[in-house]
């Protein structure tokens, strides 16, 4: 009687080794997983948001440097960053122009100002940030922009 005792805890201490191997490689898989969602995630927001980035830099430089212009043809708005005329163009998650007030807004395009050099009167410069607006707030892109005044 024994022998069969001493059989059945050796299965059941070799079952229990075998769960204990399986639940540390299942946690290594779940962070494996994880971590390659969130750099999926961290690379499409970064293409997207240079995609968008590049249109509001076209935008500004065909409207010849004037942000008021650039957020209507973008789809947004004039707002004010740090005292400095700006545009605001708010964007979903799926990268499709909203509304501030919008429950999904979830990136800001903030395009700020042209100044003028003394030096080049007819040249506009400035600086437009692709922003995450949850709780992060990470700056995804930000970049100098110029243009040429027509006027």
């Amino acid at each position: 009687m024994s022998n069969t005792r001493s059989k059945s805890t050796l299965f059941l201490i070799e079952q229990l080794i075998v769960v204990a191997v399986f639940a540390i490689c299942a946690a290594a898989c779940v962070r494996i997983i994880t971590s390659a969602y969130y750099t999926a995630r961290e690379s499409r927001d970064v293409n997207n948001a240079i995609h968008v980035a590049e249109s509001g830099a076209e935008s500004y430089k065909a409207v010849g440097g004037d942000v008021g212009k650039a957020a209507a043809v973008m789809g947004g708005k004039t707002g004010s960053v740090n005292g400095a005329s700006a545009a605001l163009v708010y964007y979903n998650s799926k990268w499709s122009v909203c509304a501030e007030s919008d429950a999904d807004a979830q990136y800001v395009l903030r395009m700020t100002s042209g100044t003028q050099d003394s030096r080049t009167p007819r040249l506009m410069s400035g600086e437009l940030t692709v922003e995450r607006l949850d709780g992060e707030g990470d700056t995804l892109i930000t970049f100098a922009i110029a243009a040429i005044d027509d006027g």
